[in-house]
């Protein structure tokens, strides 16, 4: 028998670093007074100290904090309506890993192209931008194709209030159809 209450909705907000994931769901959850977790709180000590050491991770190093992000995105659908997780996501198998025992999770994938996320990250004030850091980023993503029907794309060429906007219609749209 399932606890979960089939109505509850996790929602990934997913892409790659600088697409403005925390921006928008930080956005999103105050809206909406909703669940908000920002996955990067599960990462291991093992994981934080590798990548502070200016070292990337690999899958063997991300499948338990990908565990982790499952166990929460299952407990926040059994407790909020509707929660939000930021997650990069990049990978299908990352992704699966995280749809695993979760009917209830779908993803809002933040659209945009190299040229326009590397603007706006060097844009930042205060902050500290490897170009080769967003290079790996984009050269490990897997973006959702038509085979993964639990995405949303988001075009995040539009300003920071009309990708809420979209991301909020979503939403609305999807609670609206179940």
């Amino acid at each position: 028998m399932s606890n979960e209450h089939p109505s509850n909705r996790v929602y990934v907000v997913m892409g790659v670093s600088g697409s403005g994931k925390s921006a928008v769901a930080g956005m999103m959850a105050q809206r909406l007074s909703c669940g908000f977790l920002d996955g990067d709180f599960l990462h291991p000590r093992s994981n934080i100290l590798k990548m502070s050491q200016g070292h990337p991770l690999n899958d063997d190093d991300r499948a338990p904090w990908l565990r982790a992000l499952n166990d929460a995105a299952f407990a926040m659908q059994r407790t909020h309506s509707v929660s939000l997780i930021v997650c990069s996501a990049l990978k299908k198998r990352y992704r699966d890993m995280l749809r695993n025992g979760n009917r209830h999770l779908s993803f809002i994938y933040m659209d945009g192209d190299y040229d326009l996320i590397s603007s706006r990250m060097q844009a930042r004030k205060g902050h500290f931008f490897k170009p080769e850091m967003l290079v790996s980023q984009f050269d490990a993503l897997e973006a959702p194709g038509d085979d993964e029907q639990d995405v949303f794309a988001v075009n995040i060429t539009q300003p920071l209030d009309a990708v809420v906007a979209d991301a909020l219609q979503h939403i609305s749209h999807h609670a609206h159809q179940e």
